[in-house]
């Protein structure tokens, strides 16, 4: 449960900052969220950058090792991830839904 929870949050994660891509009219590509925030195409729009990076980069390490079994030596990743680990990739995710939201808002309005 709490590996499904990990990767569910990295997806979540990609997504937002594919959501945020697309907004702007650009096309991502790829699954490293930090390399979507790296290669935004319009980096003034974020602020904190440095703070997106991390997150993306502690998401990223779930988006593998969670979904499949032999992802890590000798452990399934339900032997693996714990409630810790979980909360940890949700406040990640949350962060990147709230700020991308954030962003598209103003976008909008700005319109």
């Amino acid at each position: 449960m709490y590996s499904h929870a990990c990767f569910m949050a990295q997806q979540s994660g990609e997504k937002a900052m594919k959501a945020l891509w697309f907004f702007v009219e650009d096309d991502p590509w790829g699954h490293s969220i930090q390399k979507l925030v790296m290669q935004f195409p319009k980096p003034e729009l974020i602020e904190k950058m440095d703070l997106w990076l991390t997150n993306g980069a502690a998401l990223d390490k779930f988006y593998i090792p969670t979904r499949y079994p032999n992802g890590l030596p000798d452990l399934t990743p339900g032997q693996s991830y714990t409630e810790e680990d979980a909360k940890v990739a949700i406040e990640k995710a949350t962060f990147f839904v709230d700020a991308v939201t954030k962003e598209i808002a103003a976008l909008w309005d700005s319109l």
